[in-house]
């Protein structure tokens, strides 16, 4: 699939190529390619261009402003030096592709590793991470999701305040790198999804207001930054071409959109609408997932729309992780406030139903429906992620803070439901290393990330044991971020060995017994047992037969009525008739 892009680079069939911006705010500007400048040509609109020919792979190039001021590309594909560099021409055409067949999994088949490049490996970067593929893939994963890759300001953070959206980190490699990555996923049969942010750019090295000040909004900034004007046609093609771009360029499998909360526009047809119609007139011939983070629990954006196509196939679900994550540690402040009362029942609604808040309608245009009449695939559960380790005061991992049986139940619970699960890196071998939040920024804008770490702590779960907010590491030390890196002979310790085990019979029973179901589900699927408070009993009707949990996430025993069907999977060794152990999960299918 080729389409031609508005912003940036673009090459010909002739050897020739184009430079192009939009720059309603300039009177004339010019290119400078490897030190020689360019006037570019005025078109119109506020777009500037200006073809060239035969420009080599790996041309440096700088937009100059009328006062001589030179700036890098907004739609640069390759930031080596830097977000103040140059930018630098690679084309994806000389790539060779070992994978060209590569179609996909469908989305029932996802089973999500979420990993952050520069801390998954001590290297940090793509071509190390290869290297731990086929691992994730023989314990039963399908899919790796990679936190935003955007270029973004110094050599470390975690990527939400990029500001070069079509541009791989440089610190992780170059974008073929990140090709080599993907293709050696796609060997393994593993999706990749990629993480981007479309809803503010970050606060350092951003220069589209110098060329476009219309390029964002003042009147409702998000919490990070001034709001896009998605009112402006050339702000909707950056976007919508950046969605293709990673999808056809880069082979990727999906996109997760970040905050779609935060993307506002009052126009016919919203932006998130356009970006999901674009996908799929675009890529008829495999599979591709699009994914929203969306706070606010917006259901008409998971609804079908005809034909059983939804505009995005998930969300991810905080309110199954924040109910669980109160009732397993008792934690309920910040974010975790509104699931105080009775949280194992909440728990078990979001696995019934979805959202426990049912939110508005995203689209102008639609009504919001009720979360429960989505299949339980429209959503992503976690029992942690990126935010709710990373932003915890200690950046502590759920494992190291329960008692391991329930942690062993609650990765029962996770697996075993019809949701899609997700595990954050380190999950798969139970990993005692903490992830920080960690940045790289000096001066005001420093301190600034710095004085702000204590009040996300406060959010997930505040300050244990009497530690405070001088407890929490420099979000700017180094150290803070080589502390947050993965051990890997973790994962070849007894402990490790044994939990990957563990995981691979997970994986292995919902593959064969789980899956086989979900290409047919349907809304209003899920249906809450009556039990004990803390017991966790759950009927699914999908694809013509009933999936039943009977999860025991406590030191008592429970039992079990009626006619279950045929256990599938016991935690136990030895079952006995119409009982449930403390710290077990039983399977039925029938």
């Amino acid at each position: 699939m080729k389409r031609h892009r508005s912003w940036g680079p673009l090459t010909y069939e002739d050897g020739s190529m184009s430079f192009s911006l939009w720059a309603p705010a300039l009177s004339s500007l010019s290119v400078d390619i490897d030190g020689r400048v360019f006037p570019m040509e005025d078109r119109g609109g506020g777009w500037f261009s200006s073809k060239r020919i035969h420009v080599p792979e790996g041309t440096t190039y700088m937009f100059v402003l009328p006062d001589d001021t030179r700036l890098p590309d907004p739609a640069s594909r390759y930031q080596e030096a830097g977000v103040f560099g140059p930018s630098r021409f690679l084309s994806s055409e000389g790539f060779g592709w070992m994978h060209q067949d590569w179609k996909g999994r469908p989305w029932e088949e996802a089973v999500v590793y979420e990993i952050h490049v520069g801390t998954f490996t001590k290297e940090g970067t793509f071509l190390a991470a290869i290297d731990h593929l086929a691992r994730l893939c023989e314990l039963g994963f399908t899919a790796v999701e990679i936190m935003p890759l955007a270029q973004f300001p110094g050599q470390r953070g975690w990527g939400y305040d990029g500001v070069f959206q079509y541009a791989p980190h440089a610190a992780y490699g170059s974008p073929h790198d990140f090709r080599r990555l993907i293709d050696a996923a796609h060997s393994h049969g593993l999706m990749v999804f990629l993480d981007v942010v479309y809803n503010h750019f970050g606060p350092e090295g951003n220069f589209l207001p110098l060329y476009a000040p219309q390029f964002f909004r003042k009147d409702d900034p998000t919490p990070w930054g001034d709001k896009i004007d998605f009112r402006q046609q050339p702000v909707r093609r950056f976007f919508t071409d950046n969605v293709l771009y990673w999808l056809d360029e880069f082979r990727l499998d999906g996109l997760r959109l970040d905050a779609i909360d935060q993307i506002e526009d009052d126009g016919e047809i919203h932006i998130l609408e356009e970006i999901s119609e674009a996908v799929r007139e675009s890529f008829c011939d495999r599979h591709v997932h699009l994914i929203t983070e969306n706070p606010a629990n917006g259901p008409d954006l998971l609804a079908d729309v005809g034909g059983g196509r939804r505009l995005f196939v998930a969300d991810w679900n905080d309110d199954f992780h924040h109910a669980l994550h109160v009732a397993v540690t008792g934690e309920d402040v910040g974010y975790y406030a509104p699931f105080s009362e009775d949280p194992w029942q909440q728990v078990k609604k979001t696995l019934a139903e979805g959202y426990l808040r049912e939110g508005k309608a995203s689209l102008r245009a639609r009504n919001a429906p009720l979360s429960a009449s989505l299949p339980p695939t429209a959503f992503v559960h976690f029992l942690q992620n990126h935010d709710q380790v990373g932003n915890r005061a200690r950046g502590d991992r759920l494992n190291t803070i329960l008692d391991e049986r329930c942690h062993w139940v609650l990765t029962e619970i996770l697996t075993l439901s019809p949701q899609i699960p997700l595990f954050f890196m380190g999950d798969d071998h139970l990993s005692t290393r903490a992830f920080h939040f960690f940045s790289d920024y000096d001066g005001e804008l420093a301190k600034a990330v710095a004085d702000n770490r204590p009040k996300e702590a406060e959010n997930f779960g505040g300050f244990p044991n009497g530690s405070g907010p001088e407890d929490i590491p420099d979000p700017n030390d180094v150290k803070t971020f080589i502390r947050s890196r993965l051990e890997w002979d973790d994962a070849e310790a007894a402990e490790g060995v044994a939990w990957g085990a563990f995981l691979k019979l997970l994986l292995h029973v919902r593959r064969t017994v789980v899956v086989p179901l979900l290409a047919d589900a349907k809304g209003n699927a899920g249906t809450v047992v009556k039990s004990e408070p803390d017991a966790v009993f759950v009927d699914w009707s999908c694809g013509g037969q009933v999936l039943r949990l009977r999860a025991n996430p406590s030191e008592h025993v429970r039992r079990l009525d009626g006619d279950l069907g045929r256990l599938v999977y016991p935690t136990e060794r030895e079952v006995l008739p119409g009982i449930l152990e403390p710290w077990s999960t039983h399977l039925y299918i029938g």
